[in-house]
């Protein structure tokens, strides 16, 4: 369900994308409403789902994720059968942080971050491959990162 956004909500939104920390006062501040008003706004993009979270993100290299993989998953007949099975899996592995149902030739895009090669061939070999109904996965190291963000656009 769409959800109506007008200016002011846009400008809270952009602005709890940059930094949730800040308090309900200093959003209030800068997008020009009172306290109150600015409070009743946040908690009504909460109350439909337009905010699903606040949480801290956190910098994977200084917690030793060095390694980012995004591997493509193609699964058998007989796996593409159960896709809920498989996506079931996935979710319970902490090293993949986003999987994607693909149209085209692979099944499932994931996004995997480990503290080096050696940790993803582990996770390769004995945790992703034994995943019932894989056939094929294709891996990409990634070498550096350009653009990552979590803030999408508020037009």
């Amino acid at each position: 369900m769409l959800i109506e956004l007008d200016p002011l909500d846009r400008k809270i939104l952009a602005l709890l994308q940059l930094d949730s920390s800040k308090s309900t006062t200093q959003i209030a501040d800068e997008v020009g409403l009172s306290q109150a008003p600015c409070w009743r706004r946040i908690q009504r993009l909460k109350e439909t789902g337009v905010i699903k979270a606040q949480v801290s993100i956190l910098d994977r290299k200084k917690l030793g994720l060095n390694t980012q993989i995004f591997a493509q998953v193609k699964l058998s007949a007989h796996g593409r059968a159960h896709l809920s099975d498989f996506s079931d899996a996935i979710r319970q592995f902490p090293e993949v942080l986003d999987c994607f149902v693909m149209m085209g030739t692979v099944d499932f895009m994931l996004r995997i971050v480990t503290k080096d090669i050696q940790a993803y061939e582990n996770f390769f070999f004995h945790t992703l491959s034994q995943v019932p109904g894989v056939q094929e996965i294709n891996s990409m190291v990634a070498l550096s990162e350009i653009k990552s963000t979590t803030e999408l656009p508020l037009y």
